[in-house]
């Protein structure tokens, strides 16, 4: 039985059941090795009444060995005091405010400490997003109220004030436009309802403030679903419209943006924020490393493909689109951008999900399944997320050419006849007659030897 230090800690190995490694010199303190490789430090004693209780310190990573330590002391001397640390601590959690939980969960935000999708730590674009809910909707709204004393009903009553817009405000911000407009409504008050669940299970499991999730089950809004999708006439008006932007060199590279968004179904910030190391024109791939969904191998169309190849990738920026200014960093200006080229035009309500949601109804009009579209899309159910991935199923490809050329036509004015491209027999037919050709016309091994001689 060794004195716990971080070198004993780091070395004690997870194992397929939970144990325990007990400090030499210090009686009670010790550490959990859970099988997940989580260490958790904690002290065991007894109260006044001989009632045996452990107290848990902290994570080993959170707290070091030393500071565990120090705490694990400074509880056994209340216990010789006749106090019971755990119940004290217990006491003064339930008595915490839900602003005061929220600074805790914060802090663990980040820290790295909340997961999010698939067990991975929430990305840094999400943190903003949740810090921003918690700040401009929860503690205003609840942030007084003690944590076992909220009710379904009280977060019922704060998910309705943040639909009626109670919580909107304008702040100031240091982005170019210098402000922000925080609206509510129902998007707003369902998802500030999820993340209150999860604060609140932060609440249950790690700190066993409370029992119950007074979160779960409140009947959430219907967020606005977007259905709008472009047809054939609008891409071709969409194109014109992204001609005459080109003209002003400003905006090429917000053009060639959207234009990509188009073709590729990708979210806005997935094209803005492309790496060149991201970019596999050779296995005609995106190999995205931190999108919404984690990793990412995504088939990329023909056009896109061509369109890498023939731009300049010099430079030494790790972005494809950097920054006008720091080029450290990615293109800036697109939402400045997009304002300016569709004010005053027919498609000044466009945005970037609906240009993704068309590419979808594109892909399913050309015959492709709901599988192979959620794959070209980076869906969880279907996208392509291992790392060790590094050829695509030929399916995949053909699919993304076929979407990608076929909204690359349409942006370019040229009159498509709307085909099931998949189903469509004659397509199929040449197809195979052209993959079938160089076989027919390929030498037998006597007669290229004959060549050879």
């Amino acid at each position: 039985m060794p004195k716990l230090t971080k070198i004993v800690v780091d070395k004690a190995d997870p194992r397929d059941r939970q144990y325990t490694v007990w400090c030499s010199d210090l009686k009670g303190f010790g550490v959990f090795v859970l099988p997940s490789g989580t260490r958790t430090y904690f002290v065991d004693y007894r109260n006044a009444n001989n009632v045996r209780r452990r107290m848990k310190l902290g994570r080993h990573g959170t707290v070091t060995a030393e500071q565990a330590r120090t705490l694990a002391i400074q509880a056994l001397a209340d216990v010789a005091k006749g106090n019971d640390p755990l119940e004290d601590r217990n006491s003064a959690r339930k008595a915490i405010s839900v602003k005061e939980l929220c600074e805790l969960y914060m802090a663990e935000l980040e820290a790295g400490r909340i997961l999010g999708k698939g067990g991975r730590p929430k990305k840094a674009s999400t943190k903003i997003t949740d810090l921003g809910r918690i700040t401009r909707h929860i503690i205003p709204l609840l942030g007084s109220k003690r944590v076992t004393h909220v009710t379904k009903a009280d977060v019922t009553a704060m998910m309705k004030d943040i639909m009626a817009g109670k919580t909107r405000t304008t702040e100031k911000t240091k982005n170019l436009r210098g402000k922000s407009i925080v609206r509510g409504g129902l998007g707003a008050a369902s998802r500030t309802v999820g993340l209150l669940g999860g604060i609140f299970t932060y609440a249950r499991d790690e700190l066993g403030i409370i029992e119950n999730n007074p979160a779960h089950g409140v009947r959430k809004p219907k967020d606005v679903v977007r259905k709008r999708r472009l047809n054939e006439d609008e891409y071709r008006a969409l194109g014109r419209i992204l001609a005459k932007a080109a003209e002003d060199e400003r905006y090429t590279r917000t053009v060639d943006i959207i234009r990509l968004i188009a073709m590729s179904g990708c979210r806005r910030g997935e094209i803005i924020e492309v790496r060149k190391a991201e970019i596999d024109t050779v296995g005609s791939a995106f190999r995205f490393e931190d999108t919404k969904e984690g990793q990412s191998v995504r088939p990329m169309g023909l056009p896109i493909v061509e369109y890498f190849d023939e731009r300049d990738m010099d430079g030494d920026s790790p972005y494809v689109f950097p920054g006008e200014r720091n080029t450290d960093g990615p293109f800036g200006s697109f939402p400045r951008h997009w304002e300016r080229i569709f004010a005053d035009t027919e498609m000044a309500d466009l945005t970037a999900h609906v240009l993704r949601h068309s590419f979808a109804s594109i892909a399913n009009d050309l015959g492709f399944t709901e599988i192979t579209i959620a794959a070209l899309l980076g869906h969880a159910s279907g996208s392509i997320t291992s790392r060790y991935v590094h050829t695509l199923d030929a399916a995949l490809v053909m699919a993304a050419d076929t979407v990608a050329g076929y909204i690359q036509a349409l942006l370019d004015g040229v009159a498509v006849t709307h085909t099931n491209y998949a189903l469509d027999r004659a397509s199929r037919k040449a197809a195979l007659t052209r993959f079938l050709s160089p076989l027919a016309q390929t030498p037998s091994v006597d007669e290229g030897a004959s060549l050879a001689a």
